[in-house]
């Protein structure tokens, strides 16, 4: 049990009631419970001592005896608590102490349900096997079974306690709450530092049981991702036995992510924001770029977030050093993103820090709106808006990207844009009243009860964000600007030079969730890759704007009123009228 997170592997799945509470998992489980009890002395320990459980230390002090405990817990797996009493007499004081008994056995499942809980079962690599419906099923089954196996053990030594059958069975989550099936796939494993990764196994499968709620030690992310003229793998230390790799398709490209297991929680949810590359792909190819996510060695002393353009190895490496400091999914998330972008511009491509929705009116004319804004700006909370305005105006909507895009040239030169993500990482303060809830069978939340709480909600397909979209409408989400006549909720800018203007200045007022304040500017409104790569960046920029100005693109600024005071959820929801009214013509 590490700092509130069980992380059990194959070999200690249990198959009975009476294997699971004589394992060492129940123990570990037990023992932190107890702690917690006579740390905060509550009167549950009083149950304890009448179970001939406690003891008292040489400084005199009382502790507890977690195997006398497990005995008789063992005992009650099987008989009625009056019958444990009457045959053992060093146990009678627990007769008609049934009632406060079973409020313990409540309370270790309580603690226990609080806890991470994850099932990692590691496999043998068999190219295509994963693919299969058997292997599937059987590996739901595996998490499915010790979710029943659990439910079924406390419900069990709770009735021979209390002697009471429940009227209500909450089907409550009991087991994992993730499951991870993860294998050592061989791939094309560059020398040098590198080699160190090769054993490293890969996340092929996962499941969840929503709604997953994670407390992650920090609420926002802060600083910079720093471009860096060194390998953070060469000094670095990856075990096998402590590192786990997601292999991400992060749109268009292959980006493995590696993570400590103490991250565990931010590992799974990237199950939500990004489609897992199977392992036949993996052979086929080699990764794009890679990140490795809590290393204790191998960054310099003032870095914390960086990464390296390897030229020997044409990967784009970054590195994330470990600690409570980075207990946050927009670091592991926008890394990752941060690797995506500066590959892209090295290809010619322009990264957008944006939201992209493509529309169809309900007469069958298609729109495709792309949303450019630094975290804060209003994109996602406008689209979601525009979202619940559908049913009555649109007869599809559907999300290409939420935070991160990119716009290359398709066959005949025209402008497409492609996602990177098939998730969205969002704000719960500023989604319309409900709509997390409405969505909750599919989330995992981070921090719901602290400012800037997140949701990880899928929004979309693989297939969706990398087929290629034109574009449309190319707007900046104003989130800082009063609404005028002067200054249209929509309103759309005269030629390309001017959008240069616009779009390069990246105002925005800071929402939180970073730690800045104020209106403040970045360069694209995109601290990911784009400033890091300025001199590249800015070329490609020039072309873009100039060939969507020249090809019928509209290029204006959307003012979402996000981070003006009293219009956080009207500002979003006006700017979707505006899109709507746009569309029809008004």
């Amino acid at each position: 049990m590490e700092s509130g997170r069980i992380i059990i592997s194959g070999q200690e799945l249990c198959r009975t009631p009476a294997e699971l509470i004589g394992s060492p998992l129940f123990r570990r489980v037990l023992e932190g419970f107890l702690a917690l009890q006579y740390r905060l002395n509550t009167e549950l320990t009083r149950t304890v001592a009448a179970c001939g459980a406690e003891k008292r230390l040489p400084d005199g002090s009382l502790s507890f005896d977690a195997n006398r405990l497990s005995e008789v817990l063992t005992l009650l797996m099987a008989n009625r608590l009056e019958d444990v009493a009457a045959r053992r007499p060093d146990l009678a004081p627990l007769r008609g102490a049934g009632l406060t008994l079973q409020e313990l056995v409540e309370d270790l499942y309580n603690f226990w349900r609080k806890t991470e809980r994850f099932v990692v079962v590691q496999e043998t690599f068999r190219a295509a096997n994963i693919m299969t419906r058997d292997y599937h099923n059987w590996f739901i089954q595996v998490v499915q079974s010790f979710e029943d196996l659990v439910r079924e053990t406390y419900r069990r030594i709770s009735y021979n306690a209390s002697g009471e059958l429940p009227m209500i069975y909450r089907q409550l989550p009991s087991g994992a709450g993730a499951g991870l099936l993860v294998e050592q796939i061989p791939w094309d494993c560059p020398p040098g530092p590198y080699r160190q990764l090769a054993d490293i196994p890969l996340v092929q499968l996962v499941v969840i049981e929503p709604p997953l709620i994670y407390y992650p030690r920090r609420n926002f992310r802060e600083g910079t991702f720093r471009k860096v003229d060194y390998n953070p793998l060469s000094g670095a230390r990856v075990s096998k036995d402590e590192w786990y790799c997601f292999p991400a398709k992060v749109g268009l490209l292959l980006i493995f992510i590696y993570f400590r297991r103490d991250f565990l929680s931010l590992g799974t949810s990237l199950s939500n924001l990004f489609e897992v590359a199977l392992g036949d792909e993996v052979m086929e190819r080699k990764p794009d770029g890679i990140l490795v996510f809590g290393l204790e060695e191998g960054l310099a002393e003032e870095d914390r977030t960086v990464f390296f353009e390897d030229e020997v190895s044409g990967l784009v490496v970054g590195g994330v050093r470990g600690g409570e400091e980075v207990d946050y999914f927009g670091y592991l998330k926008k890394m990752a993103l941060t690797l995506h972008n500066a590959i892209m511009i090295n290809r010619g491509m322009l990264p957008l820090h944006g939201a992209m929705a493509h529309l169809v009116l309900l007469d069958g004319r298609p729109l495709n709106l792309v949303l450019v804004g630094d975290s804060g700006a209003g994109k996602s909370e406008s689209l979601e808006a525009l979202r619940g305005l559908a049913a009555d105006n649109l007869s599809q909507f559907k999300i290409i990207f939420d935070d991160m895009g990119v716009i290359g040239t398709g066959d005949s030169g025209e402008v497409r844009a492609y996602g990177t993500e098939i998730g969205a990482f969002v704000r719960l303060d500023d989604l319309k009243p409900g709509y997390a809830y409405s969505e909750i069978d599919r989330s995992i939340f981070m921090n719901p009860q602290l400012n800037n709480a997140r949701v990880v909600i899928p929004v979309s397909t693989h297939r969706d964000i990398t087929r290629g979209c034109p574009v449309d409408l190319f707007l900046y989400a104003n989130n800082y600007e009063e609404v005028n006549e002067e200054q249209p909720v929509l309103g759309f800018l005269d030629s390309a030079v001017e959008a240069l203007e616009v779009f390069r200045s990246g105002a925005r007022m800071a929402k939180g969730t970073t730690d800045e304040k104020g209106l403040i500017h970045t360069y694209f409104a995109n601290p990911f890759g784009a400033p890091q790569k300025k001199e590249q960046h800015e070329e490609i920029a020039r072309r873009f704007f100039s060939l969507m100005a020249g090809s019928g693109v509209r290029l204006g600024q959307l003012r979402t009123r996000l981070g003006v005071p009293g219009y956080e959820s009207s500002g979003p929801e006006a700017a979707a009228r505006a899109i709507l009214a746009y569309l029809s013509g008004d």
